[in-house]
C-alpha cells in the first residue's frame, strides 16, 4: 500500500482552515482486509497493516451516534464464513460475538453468504440495520451486536420470483428516515426497491418508472436490477437511484421515478452518493456498459449534478488522465460532512486506488495505490 503523510492542498483558505481543525476517519473495505486512515490537522495517515487480513470486507459502518464511535465491519472469511465485528476504539481492537450476529433461522432453509450493508438508523438510537445475501433485512437494537431477521420482507409474496443477478441476490441498500422510524427503504439486486411505512410489518415494491431492459416486460412491478439508492440532504422525500442501465430521481420517497441520465456518458454504473448538506447534489461514477465494465470512455471521472439531475458535470482535476480501467463498485463512493459547507468525497476502485476530495469533488488527491480490490468506502467526522 502506498501510504505516508498526505496533506490536503489546493483548497481555498477558509476550507483549508476547517480541514485543519476536522478529524476524519476513512474506512476502506477490500477483497483482502480493512484499511483505516485518519486525517488530523489536514494530514492523512493510514494504519500500517490492514485488519481482517485474507477476508473480504463488503460492508462497513461508522456509527457516531453515541458518546463513543463504533465501527462495524462485515467480514467474509473463506474458512469461517461471514461475520459482523465491532470496535469501540477506532479499530485498535475488534469483537466478534460468540453467537453469530447475523444468521438465518433454521426454518428458512437458508444460510448466510455475505453481509452487504450495515446501516445505523437515522431515527432510532442503538438501532442498526443489515442487508445480506441471500437478500434479507436484519434489525439490531444493541448497536450491531445481535440482529433479528425481518420476516415480512423475507416472506414477501414476490420473493419466489426474485432472480439473482451477476453479483448474486443481495440486499445492498438500506435507507432510514430521520422523521419517521417506521419508514425504511431497501434495494435488492435483482428485485428492485421495496418500502415499508409501518416499521417492517408490510412491504411494497417501489419501482414505478425504473426500467428492466433485460426482461421481456421492461417496466415490471419488481425485478429491476437496482445498484444503489441515496437520499437527498435537503429533501428527505427525494431519492437518487443508479440502475443496471439508468439513473433516476424520485420526489415522492420512491413511489415514482424519473429518468435523469441525460448528459452522462453512460447510464450504466454501480455507485450513487449525495452531498451530506446541499440539496439537489449527487454523484455517480459511470461505467462503459454491462458487457464492458470499465470507466465510461475509459476515463476516471466522477460526475456531479447540482440541480437534482437536470445537468451533470465531470469532475477530473487530480484524477488520472490516461486510459483507465478501474470501475467503482456500489459502496465504494461516499461523502462526509468534513469541511464546513463543502463535502469530503471519497472513492476507491477495482485497481486498488483510493481518492479523496475536500471540496465537493472539484479537486482530487490520491491517498493510496496498490490496495486489493476496493469493495466499500466509508468516511465520518470524529468528535
Amino acid at each position: 500500500m502506498q501510504t505516508g503523510r498526505i496533506r490536503d492542498e489546493g483548497v481555498d483558505g477558509d476550507a483549508a482552515e476547517v480541514i485543519g481543525m476536522t478529524e476524519v476517519l476513512l474506512a476502506v473495505g477490500t477483497r483482502k482486509g480493512l484499511f483505516l486512515g485518519r486525517r488530523r490537522g489536514g494530514v492523512w495517515e493510514f494504519d500500517a497493516d490492514p485488519y481482517f487480513t485474507a477476508q473480504a470486507v463488503y460492508s462497513v459502518a461508522v456509527d457516531t451516534r453515541g458518546d463513543t464511535p463504533r465501527l462495524l465491519a462485515g467480514g467474509d472469511s473463506a474458512h469461517w464464513g461471514p461475520s459482523v465485528f465491532h470496535s469501540d476504539d477506532l479499530g485498535r481492537t475488534w469483537t466478534e460475538p460468540p453467537r453469530p450476529a447475523v444468521r438465518f433461522p433454521e426454518d428458512t432453509g437458508a444460510s448466510l453468504e455475505r453481509v452487504w450493508q450495515l446501516h445505523p438508523s437515522a431515527a432510532e438510537p442503538g438501532v442498526v440495520w443489515a442487508g445480506t445475501e441471500p437478500a434479507a433485512l436484519y434489525r439490531s437494537e444493541d448497536r450491531g451486536e445481535s440482529f433479528e431477521l425481518v420476516r415480512p420482507l423475507w416472506e414477501h409474496p414476490t420473493r419466489g420470483r426474485w432472480v439473482p443477478g451477476g453479483g448474486g441476490e443481495g440486499l445492498h441498500t438500506v435507507l432510514t428516515d430521520a422523521r419517521d422510524p417506521r419508514a425504511v427503504t431497501v434495494a435488492v439486486s435483482t428485485a428492485g426497491v421495496f418500502r415499508t411505512t409501518d416499521g417492517g410489518a408490510s412491504w411494497s415494491p417501489s419501482n414505478s418508472g425504473v426500467s428492466a431492459v433485460f426482461l421481456p416486460d421492461p417496466h415490471p412491478e419488481f425485478g429491476q436490477c437496482v445498484h444503489k439508492v441515496a437520499r437527498d440532504a435537503a429533501d428527505p422525500d427525494r431519492l437518487y437511484l443508479q440502475n443496471h442501465w439508468g439513473v433516476y430521481r424520485s420526489d415522492d420517497a420512491g413511489a415514482h421515478w424519473t429518468d435523469i441520465g441525460a448528459g452522462l456518458p453512460s447510464t450504466f454504473g454501480f455507485a450513487m452518493a449525495t452531498h451530506p448538506r446541499r440539496g439537489g447534489t449527487a454523484y455517480v461514477f459511470p461505467v462503459n456498459a454491462d458487457a464492458d465494465r470499465v470507466p465510461a470512455d475509459r476515463r476516471c471521472r466522477v460526475f456531479r449534478t447540482s440541480d437534482a439531475g437536470r445537468g451533470w458535470e465531470p469532475l477530473t482535476a487530480g484524477l488520472p488522465r490516461e486510459d483507465h480501467y478501474g470501475p467503482v463498485l456500489r459502496d465504494a463512493l461516499c461523502t462526509a460532512e468534513d469541511t464546513g459547507d463543502r463535502a469530503g468525497v471519497y472513492f476507491g476502485n477495482r485497481n486498488g486506488e483510493l481518492y479523496a476530495s475536500a471540496d465537493d469533488g472539484d479537486t482530487w488527491r490520491q491517498l493510496a495505490a496498490h490496495l486489493p480490490d476496493v469493495l466499500c468506502v466509508r468516511a465520518a467526522v470524529l468528535g
